[in-house]
């Protein structure tokens, strides 16, 4: 990995639960992300999988300060976004956007598609009226729509069309990250491919990076240099793209990797079914989250919760050896 953009420390997020009116009494915590620790290098797209509920949204939300962290630490350039204030702040806004899973819930219906694409532009920077007309112009072309889509609505446009007016809106202000939270899963097989490539080609030639957030992960691999797996608010596997799906190491990412539609028909894949229900992160028991649906539990993994250890080169995992 080149240069460092976002580099997250033990990062955390407990939502508390409390019962009463009057008087709150205090039950216990929903451990979101639980000491969560990752680096995207800049020009790089880092990949997190996990299924619904393990922290993926969460954790994006942090880095874009729409929820506030509970312990640990976000850099991005060197700083600690939750100090960041003032002209600081407007520019890391300008700096991260983001582009969600529904393109039809997240543009407003109301909006012509020249004023959705110049919001985040107008709101974060000082720009003339020609400049702001000149760089819209210039992101719908890059997202392969015609100039004349500016005057229109989204309701005019396919889902894929939306999606790239989503991007379009995301590359308005010159961001160094774009957060992907389940970009494609929303969209046609038939379109998937053409947004992922049209996101490839954008990031080879802008160098932007991205924290691309997906459960499907035949996606994640085409898109990833280096993936983590979340489970439970905990980051159980990271490793390059490659690797991860070559030798993965954890239970979990074994059990996800064989219920992954295979790479080529012929290739013969045994389907590791974890037993048991994902447990709830409201007040989590000591231990390994995995604990209770692992093949492989030992005394040990009930007890100590095993911390995330390098035991290859770039490769990562939190497991106890079995």
């Amino acid at each position: 990995m080149g240069e460092i953009l976002v580099e997250a420390r033990d990062v955390k997020k407990y939502f508390p639960v409390n019962r009463g009116v009057i008087v709150l009494k205090h039950l216990g915590d929903i451990k979101a992300v639980d000491g969560v620790s990752f680096t995207i290098g800049k020009g790089e797209t880092f990949g997190l999988v996990g299924e619904s509920g393990c922290g993926k949204t969460t954790t994006a939300r942090l880095i874009l300060l729409l929820e506030t962290i509970t312990g640990g630490t976000i850099l991005f350039d060197g700083k600690d976004i939750s100090k960041l204030t003032g002209p600081e702040l407007k520019k890391y806004r300008a700096s991260v956007q983001a582009v969600f899973q529904d393109p039809y819930s997240s543009l407003s219906p109301r909006m012509r598609v020249g004023t959705i694409i110049a919001e985040p532009v107008i709101i974060n920077s000082a720009i003339s009226r020609n400049e702001l007309k000149d760089r819209i112009a210039e992101v719908i072309n890059m997202v392969g729509l015609r100039r004349d889509a500016m005057e229109l609505y989204p309701h005019e446009f396919s889902g894929g069309q939306r999606q790239r007016i989503a991007i379009a809106r995301a590359l308005a202000s010159n961001p160094k990250l774009i957060i992907l939270d389940e970009p494609v899963s929303a969209l046609d097989v038939s379109i998937r491919a053409q947004i992922m490539n049209l996101l490839y080609d954008i990031q080879q030639k802008l160098g932007v990076s991205y924290l691309f957030i997906a459960h499907n992960l035949a996606v994640v691999k085409h898109m990833s240099n280096v993936i983590g797996v979340m489970y439970m608010g905990k980051l159980v596997e990271v490793a390059e793209s490659e690797e991860l799906y070559r030798h993965p190491l954890h239970p979990y990412t074994q059990a996800l990797l064989s219920a992954a539609l295979p790479s080529h028909p012929d290739e013969q894949r045994e389907e590791i079914l974890l037993p048991g229900e994902v447990s709830t992160p409201f007040n989590p028991p000591p231990g390994c989250r995995l604990y209770r649906r692992c093949l492989y539990a030992k005394p040990v993994c009930s007890e100590q919760d095993p911390p995330l250890k390098e035991v290859s080169s770039g490769h990562f995992v939190a497991c106890h050896p079995h």
